[in-house]
Protein backbone atom coordinates (compact mmCIF):
# COMPACT_ATOMS: atom_id res chain seq x y z
CA UNK A 1 0.00 0.00 0.00
CA UNK A 2 1.28 3.32 -1.16
CA UNK A 3 1.88 5.66 2.03
CA UNK A 4 -0.58 8.86 1.56
CA UNK A 5 1.63 12.08 3.49
CA UNK A 6 -0.24 15.47 4.05
CA UNK A 7 3.07 17.94 3.80
CA UNK A 8 2.42 21.61 5.29
CA UNK A 9 4.38 24.87 5.21
CA UNK A 10 5.42 23.56 1.83
CA UNK A 11 6.32 27.08 -0.61
CA UNK A 12 6.40 27.16 -3.96
CA UNK A 13 9.96 26.54 -4.77
CA UNK A 14 9.87 23.57 -2.41
CA UNK A 15 7.18 21.18 -4.15
CA UNK A 16 10.34 20.11 -6.99
CA UNK A 17 12.41 19.26 -4.04
CA UNK A 18 9.56 17.09 -2.69
CA UNK A 19 8.86 15.89 -5.47
CA UNK A 20 12.18 14.93 -7.07
CA UNK A 21 13.05 13.67 -4.01
CA UNK A 22 10.29 11.47 -3.51
CA UNK A 23 11.82 7.75 -4.30
CA UNK A 24 9.69 5.56 -2.00
CA UNK A 25 6.96 6.82 -4.16
CA UNK A 26 4.40 8.40 -1.20
CA UNK A 27 1.18 9.53 -2.32
CA UNK A 28 1.90 13.46 -1.62
CA UNK A 29 -0.61 15.57 -0.51
CA UNK A 30 1.55 19.67 -0.69
CA UNK A 31 -0.33 22.47 1.16
CA UNK A 32 1.59 25.77 1.38
CA UNK A 33 -0.12 26.35 4.47
CA UNK A 34 0.83 25.96 7.77
CA UNK A 35 -1.22 23.93 9.80
CA UNK A 36 -3.80 25.06 11.50
CA UNK A 37 -7.31 24.36 13.24
CA UNK A 38 -8.81 25.84 10.32
CA UNK A 39 -7.14 23.54 7.84
CA UNK A 40 -6.84 20.25 9.76
CA UNK A 41 -9.21 18.98 7.25
CA UNK A 42 -6.68 18.37 4.90
CA UNK A 43 -5.50 15.45 6.94
CA UNK A 44 -8.44 13.60 6.29
CA UNK A 45 -7.95 10.51 4.10
CA UNK A 46 -4.10 10.52 5.06
CA UNK A 47 -1.42 7.77 6.59
CA UNK A 48 0.91 10.61 7.67
CA UNK A 49 1.62 14.28 8.09
CA UNK A 50 4.48 15.98 8.06
CA UNK A 51 4.84 19.53 9.79
CA UNK A 52 7.39 22.12 9.67
CA UNK A 53 8.01 24.82 12.45
CA UNK A 54 5.33 26.55 13.59
CA UNK A 55 2.47 24.38 11.89
CA UNK A 56 0.00 23.77 15.15
CA UNK A 57 0.22 19.98 16.47
CA UNK A 58 -1.31 20.70 20.17
CA UNK A 59 -3.89 18.11 21.30
CA UNK A 60 -7.08 19.34 19.52
CA UNK A 61 -5.73 18.63 16.26
CA UNK A 62 -3.66 15.66 17.18
CA UNK A 63 -7.18 14.15 18.05
CA UNK A 64 -8.62 15.06 14.75
CA UNK A 65 -5.98 13.58 13.09
CA UNK A 66 -6.20 10.38 15.11
CA UNK A 67 -10.06 10.64 14.47
CA UNK A 68 -9.36 11.01 10.22
CA UNK A 69 -6.73 7.79 11.00
CA UNK A 70 -3.09 9.13 10.69
CA UNK A 71 -0.55 6.76 11.77
CA UNK A 72 2.30 8.70 11.66
CA UNK A 73 3.41 12.57 13.02
CA UNK A 74 6.31 13.62 11.77
CA UNK A 75 8.77 17.46 11.32
CA UNK A 76 10.97 17.97 8.80
CA UNK A 77 12.96 20.52 11.68
CA UNK A 78 15.54 20.13 14.54
CA UNK A 79 12.87 20.86 16.91
CA UNK A 80 9.68 19.29 17.98
CA UNK A 81 8.41 21.80 20.35
CA UNK A 82 5.30 22.43 18.32
CA UNK A 83 4.00 19.20 18.94
CA UNK A 84 2.19 18.39 21.86
CA UNK A 85 4.26 14.94 22.76
CA UNK A 86 1.78 14.05 25.37
CA UNK A 87 -1.49 13.88 23.33
CA UNK A 88 0.99 12.13 20.64
CA UNK A 89 1.30 9.23 23.33
CA UNK A 90 -1.73 9.28 24.23
CA UNK A 91 -3.05 8.45 21.01
CA UNK A 92 -0.20 6.37 20.00
CA UNK A 93 1.04 8.69 17.12
CA UNK A 94 4.51 8.20 16.69
CA UNK A 95 6.75 11.46 16.45
CA UNK A 96 9.86 11.35 14.78
CA UNK A 97 11.94 14.45 13.58
CA UNK A 98 15.15 15.55 11.28
CA UNK A 99 18.09 15.36 14.21
CA UNK A 100 20.29 17.39 11.71
CA UNK A 101 20.65 19.46 8.42
CA UNK A 102 23.64 21.37 6.81
CA UNK A 103 24.95 23.69 9.61
CA UNK A 104 26.29 25.59 6.95
CA UNK A 105 22.75 27.30 6.39
CA UNK A 106 22.50 28.70 9.76
CA UNK A 107 26.41 29.14 10.05
CA UNK A 108 26.27 31.44 6.89
CA UNK A 109 23.25 33.55 7.37
CA UNK A 110 24.39 34.30 11.42
CA UNK A 111 28.13 35.50 9.21
CA UNK A 112 25.93 37.50 6.92
CA UNK A 113 23.99 39.32 9.22
CA UNK A 114 27.07 40.10 11.22
CA UNK A 115 29.01 41.55 8.64
CA UNK A 116 26.45 43.51 7.43
CA UNK A 117 26.14 45.05 10.80
CA UNK A 118 30.32 45.58 10.94
CA UNK A 119 30.18 46.81 7.64
CA UNK A 120 27.17 49.57 8.44
CA UNK A 121 26.14 47.92 4.73
CA UNK A 122 22.00 47.95 5.25
CA UNK A 123 22.71 52.12 6.20
CA UNK A 124 24.71 52.27 3.32
CA UNK A 125 22.94 50.64 0.93
CA UNK A 126 19.71 52.62 2.05
CA UNK A 127 21.19 55.53 1.62
CA UNK A 128 22.30 54.74 -2.22
CA UNK A 129 18.48 53.20 -3.08
CA UNK A 130 17.15 56.94 -2.32
CA UNK A 131 20.01 58.91 -5.06
CA UNK A 132 22.19 59.74 -1.88
CA UNK A 133 25.68 58.70 -2.71
CA UNK A 134 27.43 61.02 0.25
CA UNK A 135 29.95 58.89 2.51
CA UNK A 136 28.94 59.69 6.14
CA UNK A 137 30.44 58.69 9.47
CA UNK A 138 28.56 55.82 10.22
CA UNK A 139 29.80 54.06 7.14
CA UNK A 140 33.63 53.60 9.06
CA UNK A 141 34.10 50.18 10.64
CA UNK A 142 36.15 47.85 11.66
CA UNK A 143 37.95 45.48 9.99
CA UNK A 144 36.55 41.37 11.18
CA UNK A 145 40.49 40.77 10.85
CA UNK A 146 40.94 43.19 13.77
CA UNK A 147 37.61 41.83 15.96
CA UNK A 148 36.91 38.97 18.63
CA UNK A 149 34.09 37.17 17.61
CA UNK A 150 32.36 35.14 20.43
CA UNK A 151 30.85 32.08 19.83
CA UNK A 152 28.16 31.23 22.42
CA UNK A 153 27.61 27.31 21.60
CA UNK A 154 29.73 24.94 19.77
CA UNK A 155 28.10 22.56 18.33
CA UNK A 156 28.06 21.76 14.35
CA UNK A 157 26.55 25.23 13.19
CA UNK A 158 28.62 27.24 15.86
CA UNK A 159 31.88 25.60 14.89
CA UNK A 160 30.68 25.90 11.84
CA UNK A 161 30.50 30.00 11.75
CA UNK A 162 33.41 29.87 14.00
CA UNK A 163 35.47 28.36 10.91
CA UNK A 164 34.09 30.79 8.53
CA UNK A 165 34.98 33.74 10.79
CA UNK A 166 38.60 31.92 11.60
CA UNK A 167 38.82 31.73 7.66
CA UNK A 168 38.10 35.79 7.54
CA UNK A 169 41.07 36.39 9.63
CA UNK A 170 38.76 36.73 13.12
CA UNK A 171 39.81 36.17 16.54
CA UNK A 172 37.14 34.00 17.87
CA UNK A 173 36.65 33.01 21.27
CA UNK A 174 33.83 30.06 22.46
CA UNK A 175 31.87 29.27 25.30
CA UNK A 176 30.28 26.02 26.09
CA UNK A 177 29.26 23.47 28.53
CA UNK A 178 31.26 20.75 26.52
CA UNK A 179 34.29 21.83 25.55
CA UNK A 180 35.38 19.16 22.18
CA UNK A 181 38.36 18.96 21.46
CA UNK A 182 37.39 19.35 17.78
CA UNK A 183 36.07 23.00 18.21
CA UNK A 184 39.69 23.84 20.61
CA UNK A 185 41.07 23.05 17.39
CA UNK A 186 39.24 26.57 16.03
CA UNK A 187 38.58 28.38 19.28
CA UNK A 188 39.92 29.72 22.46
CA UNK A 189 37.10 28.92 25.07
CA UNK A 190 36.67 31.75 27.56
CA UNK A 191 34.43 31.90 30.56
CA UNK A 192 31.03 33.65 29.59
CA UNK A 193 31.79 36.85 31.68
CA UNK A 194 35.10 36.88 30.11
CA UNK A 195 33.82 36.28 26.87
CA UNK A 196 30.95 38.60 26.50
CA UNK A 197 33.66 41.57 27.56
CA UNK A 198 35.64 41.02 25.21
CA UNK A 199 34.23 40.02 22.07
CA UNK A 200 33.28 42.76 19.26
CA UNK A 201 30.67 40.35 17.67
CA UNK A 202 28.46 37.90 19.42
CA UNK A 203 26.56 34.98 17.89
CA UNK A 204 24.08 32.30 19.73
CA UNK A 205 24.01 28.90 18.63
CA UNK A 206 22.80 27.33 21.94
CA UNK A 207 19.70 25.39 22.70
CA UNK A 208 16.89 26.58 24.25
CA UNK A 209 15.86 24.65 27.75
CA UNK A 210 12.52 25.31 29.53
CA UNK A 211 12.89 26.54 32.80
CA UNK A 212 16.70 26.81 32.83
CA UNK A 213 17.93 29.90 29.98
CA UNK A 214 14.87 31.39 29.11
CA UNK A 215 15.66 35.06 28.72
CA UNK A 216 19.32 34.61 29.30
CA UNK A 217 20.18 37.62 26.97
CA UNK A 218 18.50 40.15 29.22
CA UNK A 219 20.29 43.08 31.44
CA UNK A 220 22.69 41.43 33.17
CA UNK A 221 24.25 39.90 29.94
CA UNK A 222 23.68 42.93 28.08
CA UNK A 223 25.35 45.39 30.42
CA UNK A 224 28.51 42.55 30.39
CA UNK A 225 28.96 42.53 26.67
CA UNK A 226 31.63 45.14 24.83
CA UNK A 227 30.63 48.98 24.11
CA UNK A 228 29.12 49.32 20.44
CA UNK A 229 29.02 45.47 19.87
CA UNK A 230 26.96 43.65 18.27
CA UNK A 231 24.58 40.83 18.74
CA UNK A 232 23.34 37.71 16.37
CA UNK A 233 20.71 35.04 17.29
CA UNK A 234 19.64 32.75 14.98
CA UNK A 235 18.72 30.06 17.74
CA UNK A 236 15.93 30.42 19.80
CA UNK A 237 13.79 33.54 20.17
CA UNK A 238 13.14 32.44 23.73
CA UNK A 239 16.65 32.98 24.67
CA UNK A 240 16.50 36.72 24.18
CA UNK A 241 14.61 39.15 26.04
CA UNK A 242 13.49 41.91 23.20
CA UNK A 243 12.62 44.51 25.86
CA UNK A 244 16.62 44.83 27.32
CA UNK A 245 17.88 44.36 23.45
CA UNK A 246 15.72 47.30 22.67
CA UNK A 247 16.88 49.46 25.82
CA UNK A 248 20.58 48.86 25.14
CA UNK A 249 20.13 49.39 21.30
CA UNK A 250 18.51 53.12 22.38
CA UNK A 251 21.50 53.66 24.70
CA UNK A 252 24.36 52.40 22.54
CA UNK A 253 25.76 50.23 24.63
CA UNK A 254 25.00 47.72 21.25
CA UNK A 255 25.85 48.85 17.70
CA UNK A 256 24.15 46.31 16.24
CA UNK A 257 21.78 43.55 16.32
CA UNK A 258 20.46 40.61 14.25
CA UNK A 259 18.15 38.42 14.97
CA UNK A 260 16.26 35.20 12.70
CA UNK A 261 13.81 34.19 15.72
CA UNK A 262 11.49 35.44 18.22
CA UNK A 263 9.62 33.85 20.66
CA UNK A 264 6.25 33.48 20.07
CA UNK A 265 7.24 33.83 16.72
CA UNK A 266 4.27 31.87 14.62
CA UNK A 267 2.58 35.24 15.34
CA UNK A 268 4.97 37.11 13.19
CA UNK A 269 7.02 35.11 10.98
CA UNK A 270 5.06 34.50 7.57
CA UNK A 271 2.49 37.13 8.48
CA UNK A 272 2.12 40.26 6.73
CA UNK A 273 1.34 43.77 8.86
CA UNK A 274 0.11 47.14 7.93
CA UNK A 275 2.34 49.37 9.49
CA UNK A 276 -0.67 50.85 12.20
CA UNK A 277 -1.67 47.22 12.80
CA UNK A 278 -2.00 46.50 16.81
CA UNK A 279 -1.88 42.74 16.06
CA UNK A 280 2.24 42.82 16.14
CA UNK A 281 3.70 43.03 19.24
CA UNK A 282 4.98 46.19 20.42
CA UNK A 283 8.33 45.54 21.07
CA UNK A 284 9.16 43.61 18.07
CA UNK A 285 7.91 46.84 15.90
CA UNK A 286 9.99 48.83 17.97
CA UNK A 287 13.02 46.57 17.37
CA UNK A 288 12.46 46.43 13.75
CA UNK A 289 11.64 50.33 13.36
CA UNK A 290 15.05 50.63 14.13
CA UNK A 291 16.75 49.03 10.72
CA UNK A 292 19.42 49.40 9.75
CA UNK A 293 20.85 49.07 13.26
CA UNK A 294 18.31 45.81 13.69
CA UNK A 295 17.95 43.05 11.14
CA UNK A 296 15.39 41.05 10.94
CA UNK A 297 14.93 37.55 9.16
CA UNK A 298 12.04 35.57 9.22
CA UNK A 299 13.24 32.18 10.48
CA UNK A 300 14.76 31.67 7.06
CA UNK A 301 18.26 30.47 8.52
CA UNK A 302 17.55 26.69 7.43
CA UNK A 303 16.29 28.07 3.89
CA UNK A 304 18.72 27.09 1.45
CA UNK A 305 18.82 23.96 -1.23
CA UNK A 306 21.54 21.84 0.79
CA UNK A 307 19.35 22.04 4.10
CA UNK A 308 15.71 21.56 2.69
CA UNK A 309 16.90 18.58 0.77
CA UNK A 310 18.76 17.15 4.13
CA UNK A 311 15.36 17.72 5.78
CA UNK A 312 13.38 15.90 3.11
CA UNK A 313 15.62 13.05 2.76
CA UNK A 314 15.71 12.50 6.09
CA UNK A 315 12.11 12.72 6.49
CA UNK A 316 10.85 10.49 3.70
CA UNK A 317 13.90 7.99 4.74
CA UNK A 318 12.28 8.18 8.64
CA UNK A 319 8.55 7.16 7.57
CA UNK A 320 9.99 4.20 4.93
CA UNK A 321 11.74 2.99 8.12
CA UNK A 322 8.72 3.38 10.17
CA UNK A 323 6.56 1.23 7.23
CA UNK A 324 9.01 -1.16 7.06
CA UNK A 325 10.57 -2.07 9.91
CA UNK A 326 8.09 -0.47 12.47
CA UNK A 327 11.08 1.59 14.03
CA UNK A 328 13.39 4.97 12.74
CA UNK A 329 16.31 6.11 14.94
CA UNK A 330 15.20 9.68 14.44
CA UNK A 331 11.65 8.70 16.69
CA UNK A 332 10.84 10.98 19.52
CA UNK A 333 11.26 9.08 23.29
CA UNK A 334 8.22 9.13 24.77
CA UNK A 335 10.52 10.33 27.60
CA UNK A 336 10.95 13.20 26.16
CA UNK A 337 6.91 14.01 27.27
CA UNK A 338 7.76 13.41 30.64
Amino acid sequence: MTLKVVCYGVRENEVEYFNKLNKYNFDLTLVPELLTHENIDTAQGKDAVLLRANCKADRQNIEKMKSFGVKYLFTRTVGYSHIDLQAAAEHNLPVAYVPSYSPNAIAELALTLAMTLLRNTAHTIEKTSNNDFTVDTNMFSKEIRNCTVGMLGLGKIGLTEAKLFKGLGAKVVGYDVFQSEEAKKTVTFLELDELLSVSDIVSIHIPYIAGQNGKMINHDFLNKMKDKSILINTARGELQDNEAILEALKSGKLHGFATDVFENEEKIFFKKFDNDNTDLDFTVKELTSLYPRVLVTPHIGSYTDEALTNMIETSYLNFHEMITTGQTKNLVEISAVK
